[in-house]
């Protein structure tokens, strides 16, 4: 690759929740982009989808209901669809920011599968909540099934499956290949769709990864220069919220482990962008991460703001 390459990880502030938000937000979520394409990168996007995901697994499962001879929809097809549809409005928005600015460059979404850990200690304590609220007999029904369920709420429950962590991601070379080529690569939505290996077939899993971690694995095969992950804060602060709130500028390795072993990080917020972005500049020389919101995503790159790990 003779440009640099970027991974840019885009939290779910940058895509909305409901069909009008997205198209709306994709629009912006672009500018955004192509601002970075104009600093002479390549760039490779990936991006939440938990609102989408939640929605379209509660839509199947409603339909299902409704319709005995349907059957209910695993979350690795969820998932799969939610990527479909993020990524056609993605790549329309983007396409349409070049072309207004007159750059020629293709704009591909490629449905990504990643590989997990059937043993994963994560299978032992799911933690995400999916899908609609249910009944107590519908939960006790999914129980049955040998899902989780967790009360949210007196007498509402809500499915709960596993986060594990990403071992490899099936389409690397394809996004390689495409990125070589040119052009900007929408890929590893939602941290991808949740696969096992069983001999030589891949097996969807009931589970949500991590997109921040995908997003820095992604960048780590890539052998990226950055990954941006944009999320809803400038820059990330210490005693957040606190009269002592510290925001961070440039920091190095070490002083982010320590800060995360100080438990300054939400965990399923702002710690896994801090894992993922540790372990992506720890590999390999020169590497950053930039974590900062989706109105100075360039300005980060710059080094002009953000909380910047090198």
């Amino acid at each position: 690759m003779s440009e640099k390459t970027v991974v840019v990880a885009l939290g779910h502030r940058a895509l909305g929740t409901t069909l009008p938000e997205q198209k709306k937000a994709a629009k912006t979520t672009a500018k955004a982009i192509v601002d970075l394409v104009s600093a002479g990168v390549n760039v490779v996007i990936s991006h939440s989808n938990a609102p989408q995901v939640g929605m379209i697994h509660t839509a199947l499962n409603e339909f299902g209901k409704a319709h005995p001879d349907y059957t209910f929809a695993p979350m690795s097809v969820c998932s799969a669809m939610s990527q479909g549809y993020i990524g056609y409005d993605l790549q329309n928005a983007i396409r349409a920011e070049l072309i207004s600015r007159g750059i020629y460059k293709p704009v591909s979404t490629i449905l990504t599968q990643v590989v997990i850990d059937p043993y994963d200690d994560a299978f032992a304590e799911p933690e995400k909540i999916i899908g609609r609220f249910l009944t107590k007999e519908e939960a006790e029904a999914e129980e049955y099934k040998g899902n989780f369920v967790t009360e949210v709420e007196p007498g509402r429950f809500r499915r709960i499956v596993a986060a594990p962590k990403p071992q490899r991601i099936v389409e690397i070379d394809t996004v390689r290949t495409l990125v070589d080529a040119g052009q900007i690569v929408i890929a590893a939505g939602g941290g991808g769709i949740p696969v096992m290996e069983q001999g030589i077939d891949l097996r969807g899993a009931s589970a949500v990864i991590e997109k921040d971690l995908t997003s820095g694995l992604m960048a780590e095969e890539l052998g990226a220069s950055d990954l941006i992950i944009l999320t809803s804060v400038e820059k990330v602060s210490l005693y957040h919220e606190t009269d002592k709130e510290e925001f961070l500028d440039i920091i190095s390795v070490e002083e982010a482990r320590q800060y995360m072993a100080e438990n300054h990080f939400a965990p399923g917020s702002m710690l896994p962008k801090f894992e993922a972005g540790v372990s992506f500049v720890s590999k390999g020389e020169g590497r950053r991460t930039i974590i900062t919101d989706i109105s100075h995503a360039k300005a980060g790159y710059l080094e002009k703001t953000g909380t910047i790990i090198k």
